[in-house]
């Protein structure tokens, strides 16, 4: 099988090509701005290509997986960083398409990147695949055009849509902005601690990837969360335990709002997002509970 994969040297990618690989007659292609970062976090045996030109087609590929996207929390959104946001999913996403749509041959599968963040803030309202009053806002806006887009090629190809949580690993993501003060003692809730937060630990997130790509009957949108999600305050209690810490030091919410502008909004408020189509198609988590997730971790 070839594969060809965006977002390869990001946190999913970097855990979900070795796992493929596993496969010894699976070939795969990632596509990189940075040839020099991606061979020094990929194996050996990963094929590098630095853009979609014309001489790239995908008649030979049999799987594309769509991971690319500028990092949604890591800068106060201003107008300039909302565009980067949506450009660094949406023109990725077309040029995919498109090329799945010319091909003579097209992949079998496309499997592309989204979030939970389609469903906007809902607050302890239980959110299945099924759930259609979102919330307008700037992260459903991004989700859906994204989605939108990927959905383009659906004459030609299955589609599986990756609507992730919050990703929990040891090396990036999340926990990797949380580490230091909690590890002094110094985390807490966010806010009132109330906003339901949607994790899934990185472990199952690659499994998951590998059963929409297997389970050829898979289709369209899929919740890849845990399906215990847990408020603020027992995720962040839960994580300070991991590491022997408290969680005494509240962050309040103005303080984030003046810290983080717009983009606080994604602690602040939240989403209790069930995976009740992957449950349903017959897979299993491994980490159901926070805390082992963190155990397992930490």
């Amino acid at each position: 099988m070839h594969i060809f994969i965006t977002g390869g040297t990001g946190l999913i990618g970097r855990h979900l090509i070795p796992a493929l690989l596993r496969d010894a007659s699976t070939k795969i292609t990632v596509l990189t701005r940075d040839t020099t970062k991606a061979k020094a976090s990929l194996p050996d045996n990963v094929a590098l290509v630095t853009s979609l030109d014309d001489t790239l087609d995908f008649d030979d590929v049999d799987a594309v997986i769509n991971l690319a996207g500028e990092p949604i929390a890591d800068k106060r959104w201003n107008e300039t960083q909302k565009t980067r946001i949506c450009e660094s999913r949406w023109q990725i996403t077309q040029q995919l398409t498109d090329k799945i749509n010319a091909a003579a041959q097209p992949p079998a599968t496309f499997i592309s990147g989204s979030a939970i963040g389609y469903y906007g803030r809902q607050g302890d309202k239980l959110v299945t695949e099924a759930f259609t009053e979102v919330h307008h806002e700037f992260t459903h806006t991004v989700c859906e055009k994204w989605e939108r887009i990927a959905l383009q090629a659906s004459q030609k190809t299955r589609i599986c849509l990756l609507r992730t949580g919050v990703v929990l690993s040891g090396d990036g993501g999340a926990l990797s902005k949380m580490r230091l003060p909690f590890s002094l003692g110094l985390g807490g809730r966010i806010g009132d601690g109330n906003q339901y937060m949607s994790w899934i630990h990185i472990n199952d997130m690659v499994a998951a990837i590998l059963f929409l790509l297997e389970h050829k009957n898979c289709e369209g949108a899929y919740n890849l969360t845990a399906p215990t999600p847990v408020t603020n305050t027992e995720f962040v209690k839960a994580y300070a335990a991991s590491l022997g810490r408290p969680a005494i030091f509240p962050m309040p919410a103005l303080a984030l709002k003046l810290l983080m502008g717009e983009a606080a909004d994604l602690l602040l408020t939240g989403q209790r997002v069930v995976p009740q189509k992957l449950q349903d198609a017959g897979f299993q988590f491994t980490f159901s509970d926070v805390r082992s997730a963190f155990a397992d971790i930490e």
